[in-house]
């Protein structure tokens, strides 16, 4: 194949320098047919792609060598050829094949790798009864809450039957989060369903063993347990597996959060989702029972679905010590607690819209959880028993001074 380079001096000495072609093989050593085709083209550079691979030796046991690789390639893995190529040349070798063993390992490198790329772009259609599963996920979307840009994390809930979608935006993807999107799911939809499908999400997986076995945390197995579903964590990085939620990320994202959606709250927020939810589900058709939308499908899958049976109590436990000053460090930002906690430690009880902490069973404070970092979140009358013994620092006490 000729370099670009030469292929310059040709023309060059050609139309430049107006030398004939027997000078020009003469001077670059090339032949006359290789001269004449790059001046008659006229191209810069020339190019040979084989169309037909010949195999002299390998054609004739073609189709004998495509069986023994498929066969091999059915088997179990532990009862798979891992030294394949080298036992069929042997076989090939005691049925007359004279070729050599590089032409067999090239020829099977090459079946392996076609049939790994058509097994990779092919799929399996999935088919769900009512009420059979759902399947969970989260995305990050930007959004604009109160006059500031966030990055919000939205819960994506699907029934795999009726294609009905649930989403609600948090702030953080941490348990009690997840928690607390299920109830809000299964409370939008009236019930749960017998199998819930899941990436290996931490807030939910803490070993991955071979397979499909997995060890769940216990908080999110009570979880699970309250409403009544079996767990299913897919392979890792098949997310294929749970195609539903994942084309339902694409779709929100594009639908409900372009362009970028304003608010005053994260309530606000999720009941404008919720509402869109329902606007979308009325909207679209089915993908399977094209003459009908998802809510109508919806409305049949209620029946088959696990009845709801309230609310879990989705906390994420941690424990904390109580400073002089009344407070408790909690996700970067304090809450205060009754002043006779002072000196024992309590347990922060952390759901996704507030925080109880307890001491002895009983609760010594309960705030709206707070965002952000660096928050003091006083209660005033936690500082009563402080005052009995300090009444100054009423006249200047932090948690006094927007106290009516």
């Amino acid at each position: 194949m000729l370099v670009v380079e030469t292929i310059a001096k040709i023309r060059r000495a050609y139309f430049q320098d107006k030398k004939s072609i027997k000078q020009i093989c003469r001077d670059l050593r090339v032949s006359r047919n290789t001269v004449r085709k790059v001046i008659r083209s006229g191209a810069t550079e020339l190019t040979y792609e084989r169309t037909i691979q010949p195999l002299p030796k390998i054609g004739p046991w073609k189709d004998m060598l495509d069986e023994m690789l498929a066969v091999n390639a059915r088997k179990p893995k532990r009862e798979r050829l891992t030294r394949i190529r080298i036992r069929i040349f042997e076989e090939l070798r005691a049925r007359g094949y004279d070729g050599g063993y590089d032409a067999v390992r090239r020829y099977a490198a090459t079946w392996s790798k076609e049939e790994e790329v058509a097994s990779a772009a092919a799929y399996v259609p999935l088919s769900f009864d009512p009420g059979e599963a759902y399947q969970f996920d989260w995305s990050h979307e930007i959004v604009v809450i109160d006059g500031a840009t966030t990055t919000v994390k939205v819960a994506h809930v699907r029934l795999c039957h009726s294609r009905m979608l649930f989403v609600r935006a948090y702030p953080r993807e941490t348990q009690e989060m997840v928690f607390d999107a299920h109830d809000k799911a299964f409370a939008f939809f009236g019930g749960t369903c017998t199998r819930g499908i899941y990436d290996n999400m931490k807030t939910a997986v803490e070993t991955i063993f071979v397979g499909r076995d997995r060890a769940y945390n216990r908080r999110f197995q009570q979880m699970c347990g309250h409403y009544l579903v079996d767990p299913v964590a897919c392979t890792p990085a098949s997310g294929w597996e749970k195609g539903q939620v994942e084309n339902q990320v694409g779709v929100v994202r594009r639908r409900f959060f372009v362009p970028r959606p304003k608010f005053r709250s994260y309530a606000e927020l999720n009941a404008w989702l919720e509402d869109r939810c329902v606007a979308w589900a009325k909207a679209n058709p089915h993908q399977e029972l094209r003459d009908r939308t998802i809510w109508d499908v919806f409305q049949d899958e209620r029946a088959s679905l696990v009845p709801y049976v309230g609310p879990f109590d989705g906390f994420h436990a941690v424990p904390a010590s109580v400073s002089k000053t009344c407070l408790v460090r909690f996700d970067k930002n304090r809450y205060s607690v009754d002043g006779r906690a002072v000196g024992r430690p309590v347990e922060i009880r952390a759901y996704a819209e507030r925080v109880e902490l307890w001491q002895d069973g009983k609760i010594v404070g309960q705030h709206a959880r707070a965002f952000g970092r660096d928050k003091a979140i006083y209660d005033p009358l936690h500082y009563i028993p402080v005052l009995a013994r300090k009444p100054g620092a009423l006249r200047n006490g932090a948690p006094f001074k927007d106290w009516v």
